[in-house]
């Protein structure tokens, strides 16, 4: 606990220096571009439409989920918070090899800064859900508004611990930045975006049920969807939505904990890796 404290002091005394990589890399990204930060909408939108024509028009997933756009849109937007934390985080330190070698800070900041830099686009994505449910009338003014909170919360806090294990361990062994792509296109099939979680309870036994709606990333999505969505669109939630977020907010925090001190662990020979 002493070095997770004396860590987190350090990278508050060094917290302008964070800004600044955040806004570096935020600048990086869409350097030289025309429309700049509206790229960042592209992806989400070109598969909200793939999604909404093929599955919800041609499969007919749109008959069974009311307003399956908004559903749709909320899933996307928690889970590319999640994506990118992890993917980017994953490959932070490979990519700033050359500040790690010959400047000493909290390593860890290179990979806060993926943070900052996804939370950005988040607000962009989200400001655009946010009008869309307006409109359409999905979104309620009462206390279902905290699950998107915590949804977010502990998307955070699970993608910032993954993105710091992984950022370790990618410096020793590089083909870890690539099997995270693939776990991260799985694990977005995974979640109930584009169809329910009636759908997976229905189909596979309890014991499974259960295991995939304790899954993290599945709560952080019903949570963000009964938020923007589930309010008045006759969406079912599970059992104890509220206790199973809490819950795995407890885990997420210990996980947290056990990644940093790993990072740490490994970080001594950063430089001789890169």
């Amino acid at each position: 606990m002493a070095g997770f404290a004396n860590t987190a002091r350090d990278i508050w005394a060094q917290r302008e220096l964070l800004g600044m990589l955040t806004k570096r890399e935020l600048k990086a990204r869409y350097k030289d571009s025309s429309l700049g930060f509206l790229w960042s909408l592209a992806r989400p939108l070109t598969q909200l439409f793939i999604y909404y024509v093929v599955l919800g028009t041609f499969l007919g997933n749109a008959k069974a989920i009311d307003n399956f756009a908004i559903y749709i849109f909320s899933g996307l937007t928690i889970f590319t918070v999640f994506q990118e934390i992890v993917g980017s985080g994953t490959a932070s330190i490979v990519v700033n090899s050359g500040l790690v070698k010959k400047v000493y800070l909290p390593r860890e900041i290179f990979t806060l800064s993926s943070v900052g830099s996804s939370l950005f686009n988040f607000l962009i994505q989200f400001a655009i859900l946010l009008v869309a449910a307006l409109a359409l009338q999905t979104i309620a003014f009462g206390w279902d508004l905290l699950y998107g909170i915590a949804a977010l919360v502990l998307t955070i806090i699970y993608a910032v611990a993954l993105a710091l294990l992984l950022g370790a361990l990618n410096v020793y062994l590089r083909d870890v930045q690539y099997l995270v792509e693939v776990v991260l296109m799985l694990a977005m099939w995974g979640s109930p975006i584009v169809y329910s979680w009636t759908q997976v309870a229905t189909r596979v036994p309890g014991w499974l049920t259960e295991l995939y709606l304790n899954n993290p990333v599945t709560l952080a999505v019903i949570g963000f969807q009964q938020a923007m969505w589930g309010a008045t669109s006759h969406g079912t939630t599970p059992d104890h939505l509220a206790t199973r977020m809490l819950v795995a907010l407890v885990a997420g925090l210990v996980l947290l904990f056990v990644s940093q001190r790993v990072f740490a662990r490994l970080q001594g020979n950063f430089a001789q890796e890169l």
